[in-house]
């Protein structure tokens, strides 16, 4: 296929699409939403001043004047090669049941959730991109599966790598999990980009570039740099003298825990040198067991190595009798000092409280004590939870860049992951209930709510403004609702006292007579005007004003009769006008104070009023309004010319038609 073609020239997997160049473009350096107070552009020479001595071309003042990318072979090589042998370390602890449970405990902890609380929160203002975001990650990525085994991995060795497959019209179809051992992370490979991260996959041959390749890996050690650290790396050491004192404590077990019998031979006047080859005799006689010497082919007696069910020989002389004495075994079975101190390390190693694996004695802790551990080891979870998150945003980012996100839409999402210690929470809780309390009693006569904002509540004058704010719009919105709900009260009440039978007669008679004695008694019917027009009795106090709408005089009117106008035909100004284009483009309004710093008529936020202001607003969808736009202009356009041809074919028509009359007369 061509690479001109366009089916080819948005694919991701083809180097020269636009696609693959602006994601590599995108993810060669650290992608940060930068903030400036200032509405203008700034040159660089206009901030650096030393942009007269340090003259560049590039614009980078500081730069290497040679670079050569075989200096770093031998240091690389020798990186891989310990990487190689810690990853083997790793693979053999495993088998350890303390260590394999351990990582159980860790990816079980990063990734809790329950019925009401999803593995993963999605906070976004915008809801398109959060309905796109949750396909991703629950139905594409399956996190709810998935993220276990990849956190796992990534507490195992320091590093997990996760291929994505991308498609130029869905995003991120799938993902494929490759070896940690196989993946090289390839950095400072190009002289002009510092930021610049490629991926090479040895046994596949292969490399991907930055955004192909998601690399959760757990910083914070920079000697394996720029690869992670594992959470049993601090465990290596410990582990080997664990496992070396736990053999020699098998092998003495097995050697020394069996009984034994002393066998004591009388051999008479035999003489020295025959004392052995009859002991030998006896003993063959006796046990009955021969091992063959696998050079020659012999049977030796002599060397047979002691089994468990072997036992001693020992020849006497004349005088003692034969005797069979039972020797017990070792005595020192029991004493595992040196195991539980090498297993006590290895657990400090691992950061877990020793209640949450061992049974034994570690495991019989007071419920204050288990709760401080708990929180402790929440911190540790939280850090390693950062990392898996980090590179979820990550994913997010290229997946809404390829769907054709951009600007701020590509940084308007954060994620979490629920917090695993349900004691922390509570702590935090009794934290803030605590300062609540304490706020409550100083603004009772010593201390007003602003330096209670800032002096225990950490709030900035800016915040606290806003709160106060906020807390008005509340009072403000509590009273309707309260108001709301006397209303439909007041009509429930109205409605029963009418509904019912008793009721309904009630009103029907009581007000009838009561209208009459009223009319009668006052004599209001001959006073009031209705009345008298009418010629029927009314109750009413006062005649209702006529309508707006007829003429009526004024009392500055001067006889002069007023007829009100329903609309006063102004299209481009009056005070609706103005606000209306002010509210929809803040460019049309006006260069008052106010204008420019809207709330500034407000005595209380005057700071607040001249702040910076962030408004989450999506910019996807501005192309479509430019071209609605477009649309409109041209539209008035081609209006406009319609209107000016029919006008000139009139013209036309009235000059022809005084041509005609005057060449008739």
């Amino acid at each position: 296929m061509p690479p001109n073609d366009y089916r080819n020239s948005k694919n991701p997997r083809n180097a020269q699409s636009g696609l693959f160049r602006a994601l590599t473009r995108l993810f060669s350096g650290p992608i940060v939403n930068y903030r400036s107070q200032s509405g203008r552009k700034i040159r660089r020479q206009h901030l650096d001043k030393f942009s007269s001595r340090f003259q560049s071309a590039s614009g980078q003042n500081f730069k290497k004047s040679l670079y050569n990318p075989l200096d770093t072979i031998a240091a690389n090589a020798m990186q891989n090669q310990r990487r190689v042998e810690r990853y083997v370390d790793f693979d053999q602890m495993e088998y350890t049941p303390e260590i394999a449970s351990s990582l159980d405990i860790y990816a079980d902890e990063m990734t809790t959730y329950s019925d009401l609380r999803p593995m993963l929160n999605i906070r976004c203002p915008n809801e398109e991109i959060k309905a796109v975001l949750a396909v991703l990650y629950e139905n594409i990525l399956s996190l709810q599966y998935n993220l276990f085994g990849w956190a796992r991995t990534m507490c195992k060795y320091g590093d997990f790598f996760l291929y994505l497959d991308i498609d130029e019209k869905y995003g991120v179809q799938s993902v494929i999990a490759l070896p940690s051992s196989e993946v090289e992370r390839l950095e400072g490979k190009d002289s002009t980009n510092p930021n610049y991260v490629q991926y090479q996959w040895n046994s596949g041959g292969m490399t991907f570039e930055n955004w192909q390749m998601a690399h959760f890996r757990i910083l914070g050690n920079d000697k394996h740099a720029p690869y992670g650290t594992a959470v049993l790396d601090p465990c290596r050491r410990i582990f080997r003298q664990l496992t070396l004192v736990e053999d020699a404590m098998m092998a003495y077990r097995v050697i020394r825990s069996s009984e034994r019998r002393l066998f004591k031979i009388d051999v008479g006047a035999i003489p020295p040198q025959d004392v052995e080859q009859y002991m030998e005799k006896i003993e063959t006689q006796l046990k009955r067991h021969s091992v063959v010497d696998p050079q020659s082919g012999r049977v030796d007696l002599r060397y047979n190595p002691m089994s468990i069910e072997e036992d001693y020989f020992i020849p006497v002389r004349p005088g003692s009798a034969t005797d069979i004495t039972n020797l017990a075994g070792g005595s020192n079975t029991t004493a595992i000092d040196d195991v539980k101190y090498l297993r006590d390390k290895l657990f400090s190693a691992l950061k877990i409280p020793q209640a949450y694996l061992a049974m034994g004695e570690g495991a019989a802790e007071d419920k204050t004590t288990l709760a401080q551990k708990d929180i402790r080891f929440a911190r540790t979870i939280q850090r390693l939870q950062r990392v898996i998150v980090s590179e979820l945003e990550k994913i997010g980012i290229i997946h809404l860049y390829t769907l054709g996100f951009r600007g701020d839409d590509l940084l308007s999402f954060t994620l979490a992951l629920n917090n695993p210690s349900k004691i922390a929470e509570l702590q935090e809780i009794e934290q803030w209930k605590a300062k609540f309390d304490i706020a409550g009693a100083a603004t009772e006569g010593y201390f007003s709510r602003a330096w209670v904002a800032d002096n225990i509540f950490g709030l900035s004058h800016e915040e606290f403004i806003r709160n106060q704010r906020e807390m008005y719009y509340d009072r403000k919105h509590d009273a309707a609702l309260q108001k709301v709900a006397e209303d439909a009260a007041a009509a429930e009440t109205a409605g029963a006292g009418g509904g019912m039978d008793m009721g309904g007669d009630m009103g029907a008679d009581m007000g009838m007579d009561m209208d009459a004695e009223m009319g009668a008694e006052e004599g209001a019917p001959e006073e009031m005007p209705a009345a008298e027009a009418g010629g029927e009795e009314s109750a009413l106090l006062a005649v209702p004003p006529g309508s707006r709408n007829a003429p009526r005089l004024t009392p500055g009117a001067k006889g002069k009769v007023y007829h009100p106008v329903k609309s006063d035909k102004r299209k481009n100004s009056g005070p609706r006008t103005r606000n209306y284009n002010a509210q929809y483009n803040h460019e049309k309004r006006g260069a008052s104070n106010r204008a420019t710093f809207p709330g500034s008529e407000i005595n209380t936020i005057p700071s607040l009023a001249k702040g910076i202001y962030e408004v989450d607003q999506s910019t996807y969808n501005l192309d479509g309004d430019e071209e609605e736009i477009k649309l409109f202009e041209v539209s008035e356009s081609l209006r406009n010319l319609l209107k000016g041809l029919e006008h000139k074919n009139q013209l036309l028509t009235e000059q022809k038609d005084e041509d005609q009359t005057q060449q008739e007369a």
